[in-house]
């Protein structure tokens, strides 16, 4: 069984065996982002994350987030008592997925990247073949994503979002303006530095910027998931 408190990143393809401290690369030479990471539990992007024993806490700007009128009004008006999206099973989005305190599975190609998550057990493919996102873009509830490197790190672009999820547990929200850039950048053989952006000019005044390790955990594999199964806070009425 896994134990787990909360925190931390890492990495895919097959990568070349690394001694401690130095950085496993891929056969193109690329960092290997491949494995399964235990991330941060961040149910709050305003805040710090919780570390787990030993671990870091998540580094975020200090203070409130900086929304503009709409953006405050939401957050005032939001009550997931009333209805809370995740509660029904469906889809979290995709700041909301990052912050869960499930771990995520990276599968890294040459030309393409997959991170699959244990929350939800759902998936998402990001293209690194130097494509830009389609010119029409369908407003999906993970929206849509295109990658790219910069040196060794990985520059994760996405845009597309409806406007049906939430930021984080807490729920500051978004508009379909919301555009996320990730980077992740493997530090050493068993840690990955990520940094997420968030601009969204409907819902806040600027961008804000959150920062975490993620810790890889060789001997891990992802659990099955099933969020209807003895879904208590629907048959129960938890939520409305």
């Amino acid at each position: 069984m896994r134990v787990r408190w909360t925190v931390w990143l890492v990495a895919a393809g097959i990568a070349v065996a690394a001694p401690s401290g130095t950085i496993p690369r891929a056969a193109d030479g690329r960092p290997s982002l491949s494995g399964v990471w235990d991330i941060p539990y961040v149910p709050d992007m305003s805040k710090t994350g919780r570390p787990s024993p030993g671990g870091t806490p998540a580094q975020i700007g200090p203070g409130a987030l900086p929304f503009t009128a709409w953006g405050a009004q939401d957050f005032k008006d939001y009550n997931p008592e009333k209805f809370d999206y995740t509660g029904h099973c469906l889809p979290m989005g995709w700041t909301r997925q990052m912050n869960t305190p499930m771990p995520l599975e990276i599968m890294q190609e040459p030309n393409r990247i997959a991170i699959l998550f244990e929350a939800w057990q759902t998936f998402k493919v990001i293209p690194t073949d130097g494509r830009d996102h389609p010119k029409n873009v369908d407003d999906t509830w993970m929206g849509n994503s295109v990658g790219h490197w910069e040196g060794d790190t990985l520059v994760i672009d996405t845009i597309g979002f409806n406007e049906k999820t939430r930021l984080d547990t807490i729920g500051h929200p978004h508009s379909s303006q919301l555009h996320v850039v990730e980077r992740l950048t493997r530090t050493d053989s068993t840690h990955m530095a990520y940094e997420v952006t968030v601009t969204d000019p409907k819902a806040y005044t600027e961008p804000f910027t959150n920062q975490r390790i993620f810790t890889l955990k060789p001997d891990w594999e992802l659990m099955e998931y099933s969020c209807e199964e003895n879904n208590k806070e629907v048959t129960e009425g938890h939520i409305k």
